[in-house]
């Protein structure tokens, strides 16, 4: 197996514009997960790092150039900031794979661009945020001003690190907020290099400072300090449960794209062949660590048979290989304890009778490696375990349904909302079902497709607010009402 992590510098904390140790000196090993051997050590931020990450964060949005400067020329710097990842796409995108096990094709090819393509939309916006002239009385000239929150805390996750950075940071510094950006324990290295990045294309010391440390430490220190206006954060339910919590002491505003178990509902009318394609992406895509993860097939009853053959024979196909050859589409989960987390979910739903049809087993590369095989259970109801809990991992619990009403019915039962596909050629039931779906996201004879315009963020217990698209922007500027007396 390939291994070049040797050529990789070790990773700082990035303050006020400079690359620092942590005040306390310590420091973590990131792990490449592919071959079980250390990529580097990262600099470990603590609460003093914390401190003076805000407080530079603080002083550059009050006193600094970057919520005052001509918005064009915010415009230009991102802009730049994304022409700049696209410049180092290699070196990020080998970096990624390194750190989380992802597949280089999928690193270089897409997560590299659509970072690169938040930079380069959001920057777009920067000179289009406008309040409004509202004429509520002739002895009054009153309008809107739209303006920047403050400090902005972006808690990102691990599964896909370097387009986290694009979806939280791109639309706050359009928006003339500075940022503290904590990057997972277990991937910091392209959250580090965008920081680097980011000073090259000319934002002011403050404005974006990175922390890689653990949640529990750096995580909650920036939650709770009082200096930190906004809290944005993407990964698990039970940690957005506990950071509603902990925001409440200082009032912070709070956007949350939490956990999803999410239906993707083939009908007998699909075109099988091409569901069969999406369903196996829904899941399969980034070693089924994605939030969004078509994780339950549902799939209508008279094709069923069918249906898991052809999904079964296609699983098996998807072996898990070297991360570094472009040719792999499976890669390694992010972490031995991640490993034994989904691996322990496949032996549960066996235990509970539903039927393992491929799969089902971890499959090191060489020896080493912590890769599970693409893994399909049959037969499963929709109260057990592999159908109710996130697994995280490339596992697809398969769920027959009759008719769109017990279609819907099973698809909703469920306490998350993050997203959904619905396979049909029938144009009337698809606009139908997407309607009924409690789903962020609905795709329609296609799964896994975002844009930087577009969007995303989930219903029920998958959380609230809304990363990219128009939409976002509300979550990091705040109204102001003027009232003029013209008498």
């Amino acid at each position: 197996m390939t291994d070049t992590t040797t050529r990789v510098r070790p990773g700082r904390l990035i303050i006020n514009g400079e690359a620092v140790d942590a005040a306390s000196g310590r420091a973590f090993t990131t792990m490449n997960p592919a071959t079980e051997v250390p990529i580097c050590e990262v600099a470990e931020a603590g609460a003093e790092d914390v401190e003076r990450a805000v407080r530079a964060a603080r002083a550059a949005f009050e006193s600094g150039p970057w919520p005052r400067m001509r918005p064009a020329e915010r415009q230009r710097i991102l802009f730049r900031l994304g022409d700049l990842i696209l410049e180092h796409g290699d070196e990020l995108g080998r970096l990624e794979t390194l750190d989380n096990g992802k597949p280089i094709f999928e690193s270089r090819q897409i997560d590299v661009p659509m970072t690169a393509n938040c930079f380069h939309y959001f920057a777009g916006w920067a000179t289009r945020l406008a309040g409004e002239t509202l004429p509520v009385s002739p002895a009054f000239f009153t309008y809107t001003l739209r303006e920047p929150l403050g400090v902005v805390a972006a808690i990102i996750p691990w599964n896909f690190p370097m387009i986290m950075v694009g979806w939280k940071c791109a639309p706050a510094l359009a928006a003339g907020n500075t940022v503290v950006l904590k990057p997972a324990e277990l991937t910091p290295l392209t959250a580090i290099r965008i920081g680097e990045l980011a000073l090259e294309a000319g934002l002011p010391p403050g404005v974006l400072n990175v922390l890689p440390g653990p949640g529990n430490v750096a995580g909650e220190a920036l939650v709770r300090h009082p200096g930190v206006d906004k809290v944005t954060f993407t990964g698990s339910t039970a940690v957005g449960q506990r950071i509603m919590r902990l925001a409440a002491d200082t009032v912070k505003k709070v956007t949350l794209e939490l956990g999803g178990k999410s239906p993707n509902i083939v009908f007998a009318d699909a075109d099988l062949d091409a569901a069969v394609r999406g369903v196996s992406t829904g899941i399969f895509y980034g070693k089924g660590e994605v939030c969004a993860a078509g994780s339950r097939l549902l799939v209508e009853a008279s094709i069923h048979a069918e249906f898991v053959a052809k999904l079964a024979e296609r699983a098996k196909k998807l072996q898990p290989a070297d991360p570094l050859d472009p040719k792999t589409r499976l890669g390694a989960l992010v972490s031995e304890a991640q490993m034994k987390k989904v691996l322990g979910h496949i032996e549960s739903g066996v235990a509970e009778g539903a039927r393992l049809v491929a799969g089902g087993r971890r499959q090191p590369v060489d020896g080493k490696g912590w890769f599970v095989q693409a893994t399909v259970l049959d037969a499963v109801e929709n109260r057990m375990r592999v159908a109710q809990e996130e697994i995280f991992g490339p596992v697809l619990a398969v769920i027959p349904f009759d008719g769109v009403d017990d279609a819907v019915a099973k698809g909703n039962d469920i306490r998350y909302g993050l997203a959904a596909g619905v396979w049909t050629k029938d144009v009337k039931k698809a606009h139908a079902v997407a309607r009924r779906l409690q789903a962020g996201t609905v795709w329609v004879n296609a799964y896994n497709f975002y844009d930087a315009g577009m969007p995303f963020g989930g219903f029920k217990q998958s959380g609230f607010g809304r990363d990219l698209g128009p939409e976002c922007l509300r979550e990091v500027t705040q109204v102001k009402s003027v009232w003029v007396n013209l008498e």
